[in-house]
C-alpha cells in the first residue's frame, strides 16, 4: 500500500504549476511514445547502452526501482532478464502503457506499475528493501528539486545499492554545432539556463533542467558515491537527428563504437547528449 502523498501545499505553486505541466505533456504523447517521438532508432541504441550497464550492476536476480518508467519498455526488458521492478512515473497515461504492456508480456508477477513521481518517492513505504534504482533518457532532469530523491532512494536502497542514471547533460557538441549552423542562437543557450526551462513537447511544456555530471552528483555525494560516469552521444549525434543515422548507417555504427571505448575518458566523459552515472549507496 502507497503512504499518502505530501502535502501539496508546502510546493511554491510555480514548482507545482511545472509538474502539472511536464505531467501533461507526457500525458498527451503516451499513446504513440513507442514510435520516432520517443524510441526511434538513436534512442533504442542509447537505450541498449543503459540495458547493458544495468546487466553488469545486477548480474543476478534484484529488486529494482525504476524511475521515470514511460511505456514500460525497461521495466519488462529487466523484468525478462529476472528482476522484480517496481516501475514509477508522474504521468499517469504513462503508467497506463506500462501496466498495459506487463500485462500483455505476462509479466504481471514481476512488474509493479505505480503513479508515482521521482519528486514524491515517500510514497513509497518500504525501507532499504531494494537493490537498486535505475531512470533512463533523462526523466531526473524534469524534476525541481534532486536533494529529496537523493534522500528517498538511500532510504530505500539497502547498504551498497546502486543508481544508474541517464541524464540530459549541459554540453552537448552536436547540438551547438548543429543550431548555431542554422542560426539558432537561443536554442544554443537552452542547455545553459540556470534553472529549468521550458521544452516543447506535443505543443506543451516540459521543464527541463540540463547538469554536468558533477552537478547531477552534488545532491548525492554525502548519501552515495560516485562509482562510474561516461558520456552518451558525444560522438554520435543526438536522436532528434535521426536523419544522420538513416543517410550514413555505416558511419553511425563507427561512431557508436567509439562512444562506447572513449566516452568514460576524462573530458570526453563530461559531454554528449546525455551522460550515464553509477553511483553507490554509502
Amino acid at each position: 500500500m502507497l503512504n499518502q502523498p505530501a502535502n501539496p501545499s508546502a510546493a511554491p505553486p510555480s514548482i507545482l504549476s511545472r509538474l502539472q505541466e511536464t505531467r501533461e505533456a507526457f500525458d498527451s504523447v503516451a499513446a504513440d511514445y513507442d514510435g520516432d517521438r520517443g524510441n526511434n532508432a538513436a534512442i533504442q541504441a542509447m537505450r541498449a547502452e543503459m540495458w547493458r550497464w544495468l546487466d553488469l550492476l545486477f548480474p543476478s536476480a534484484s529488486q529494482l526501482i525504476d524511475l521515470g518508467c514511460g511505456t514500460g519498455l525497461d521495466a519488462v526488458r529487466m523484468a525478462q532478464a529476472g528482476h522484480h521492478v517496481t516501475a514509477t512515473d508522474w504521468s499517469a497515461e504513462m503508467v497506463r502503457r506500462t501496466a498495459d504492456r506487463v500485462r500483455r508480456d505476462g509479466l504481471v508477477q514481476n512488474v509493479l506499475a505505480l503513479n508515482v513521481g521521482a519528486h514524491e518517492l515517500e510514497r513509497l513505504p518500504d525501507a532499504a528493501v531494494y537493490d537498486g534504482a535505475y531512470s533512463d533518457l533523462g526523466a531526473l532532469n524534469c524534476l525541481p528539486d534532486l536533494a529529496q530523491v537523493a534522500e528517498q532512494c538511500a532510504r530505500l536502497l539497502k547498504p551498497g545499492g546502486s543508481l544508474v542514471f541517464s541524464v540530459i547533460g549541459r554540453v552537448c557538441p552536436w547540438e551547438i554545432g548543429y543550431y548555431l549552423l542554422h542560426g539558432r542562437w537561443a536554442r544554443v543557450r537552452v542547455r545553459y539556463a540556470r534553472g529549468q526551462a521550458p521544452v516543447r513537447l506535443n505543443q506543451r511544456t516540459v521543464w527541463t533542467r540540463y547538469y554536468t555530471p558533477r552537478e547531477f552528483y552534488r545532491p548525492f555525494s554525502t548519501l552515495f558515491s560516485l562509482t562510474h560516469y561516461r558520456g552518451l552521444c558525444v560522438f554520435v549525434p543526438p536522436p532528434y537527428l535521426i536523419g544522420f543515422r538513416e543517410r550514413h548507417p555505416q558511419w553511425h555504427r563507427r561512431l557508436w563504437r567509439l562512444d562506447r571505448h572513449l566516452a568514460g575518458w576524462p573530458v570526453l566523459r563530461g559531454i554528449g547528449d546525455h551522460f550515464l552515472i553509477v553511483m553507490r549507496r554509502r
